[in-house]
């Protein structure tokens, strides 16, 4: 009798579960943050299937679903993944280290980069599809391909172009490699050509990054279509009543950097400035300000970074590679030394404004090779403190990040916790909506619905930074 129970009671418990429909995870008793909204729920059940949020309420949706697997985060804190929307994978010498920053942006709660060019590409675009396809652990990387310059460019792994029909076998050969934006920097390139290249680029269908040569103002590269300035210090152009004449200058020569830099710092015009980039967010073209990496430089003198412990996790060619810049400014004299702090401070100052004019501002960092100390992975969290220190709220921060970067892209897939959102998000034991440097607190990461627990990011970390030491002992 007793096992006819048993067996009775094990077929109504089968039947139960068959009558629900399956689904991969449930995460439980989560506070979820709704980032565009600043607002808080409490004790909040999220179904996700595969690499999506099917569905988002209380404890009673559980009548509905059988999970393979459950997480109770016993209130804690879930929001999107992290987005860096301006990383740099390089160094042809040390591929495989640039290699093992995939595991470390993760692991960090970064679900999703955008590489804005360096000289693997090939590599990169090739980590992005493994890392789509399942056969990689990494974030979501979205990348410009080798970018656009004119010939004989300081930087390797560009694609030069002189004229406008290699401008356009440049783009055709983008096109082949499925780059999912377009960056253009202005080291050789002609101005004519560079405006031809937004505009040719944006006609194809590609949100454009880039940077801003001197013979040209942002409005007419804004225009042209450039849906991103990088860099914060491009902006100083446009604060003065002066802009176009500077342009003029510098493209017919009669006018130098320096003196430029002078007439433009003298003739600074809060008015003009806020209403120039009221345009610039009119005509769709945000700022990417990494005011991080510009700090690292500006205050190099007084930051000790040699204990840093992340550079236990980054591998020994990528960390020499930051030693350029250092050997460069030993010398300098306490005049410079001040005289780029106070370069550093005024471009800063420029976030208030800019905010005030709506135009978008979106989080990136330039971590990755070269630019010294700007370690990828922890830049991110970084930058955010660096915005709110000059002037965001920690929620407006955290839009720069997590819905402005998908925003670029006109992703809608991402930047909340809701139905039919990308199952890409962080578990934090803090608030980082009333601090921003809580975003730290990581407690755990879902990429693709794929679940790593403190535990699973604490033996990820344990792997890289092995790897590194192993790495070291092999150098001379």
């Amino acid at each position: 009798m007793m096992n006819r129970n048993y067996i009775f009671l094990a077929v109504l418990i089968l039947s139960a579960c068959q009558s629900k429909t399956k689904v991969d995870l449930v995460i439980k008793n989560a506070t979820i943050l709704d980032i565009q909204e600043g607002t808080l729920s409490e004790s909040r059940f999220v179904i996700i299937n595969a690499d999506t949020i099917m569905e988002v309420g209380d404890g009673s949706m559980m009548e509905k679903y059988h999970p393979a697997r459950e997480l109770d985060i016993d209130g804690n804190y879930l929001m999107p993944g992290l987005w860096d929307n301006h990383v740099h994978f390089g160094g042809a010498e040390y591929i495989d280290e640039n290699e093992q920053l995939l595991p470390l942006y993760l692991a960090f709660g970064v679900t999703t980069v955008r590489d804005a060019a360096g000289d693997i590409s090939l590599e990169v675009l090739k980590w992005r599809d493994e890392i789509n396809a399942g056969d990689r652990i990494g974030p979501d990387i979205l990348t410009s391909g080798p970018k656009l310059e004119g010939i004989e460019s300081i930087w390797p792994g560009d694609l030069e172009v002189g004229t406008e029909h290699e401008l356009d076998e440049a783009l055709d050969s983008l096109d082949k490699l499925k780059v999912d934006f377009i960056k253009i920097t202005d080291n050789t390139l002609e101005p004519q050509l560079f405006l031809k290249a937004v505009q040719k680029a944006t006609a194809r269908g590609y949100s454009v990054s880039g940077h801003i040569p001197a013979e040209l103002t942002l409005d007419q590269v804004s225009k042209a279509g450039q849906k991103t300035v990088e860099h914060l210090s491009y902006l100083l152009r446009a604060t003065t009543p002066h802009e176009a004449e500077i342009s003029k200058g510098r493209a017919e020569g009669t006018l130098s950097g320096a003196n430029a830099a002078e007439l433009q710092s003298n003739t600074f015009d809060e008015a003009v400035t806020l209403k120039n980039f009221q345009q610039l967010a009119k005509q769709g073209t945000a700022v990417v300000p990494t005011l991080l990496i510009s700090y690292n430089i500006a205050y190099l003198d007084e930051n000790d970074f040699a204990n840093d412990t992340i550079l236990d996790y980054l591998g020994p060619q990528l960390k020499e590679s930051y030693q350029w810049r250092i050997q460069r400014m030993a010398g300098e004299n306490e005049a410079t030394k001040q005289a780029r702090k106070q370069a550093f401070e005024t471009v800063s100052n420029l976030i208030p404004l800019v905010k005030k004019s709506g135009m978008k501002i979106i989080a990136g960092t330039d971590a990755g090779y070269l630019n010294t100390y700007d370690f990828p992975g922890l830049a991110i969290h970084l930058e955010l403190q660096k915005l709110v220190e000059y002037g965001l709220t920690p929620q407006e921060a955290l839009i720069a990040s997590v819905i402005n970067g998908p925003g670029y892209f006109n992703f809608r897939e991402f930047g909340s916790v809701q139905q039919g959102k990308a199952a890409n998000l962080i578990v934090l034991s803090k608030n980082p909506l009333e601090d921003i440097s809580a975003t730290l607190s990581i407690e755990g990461v879902v990429k693709d619905g794929k679940v790593y627990t403190r535990s699973d990011l604490d033996s990820m970390l344990a792997e890289i930074k092995s790897w590194v030491s192993a790495k070291e002992e092999r150098l001379p």
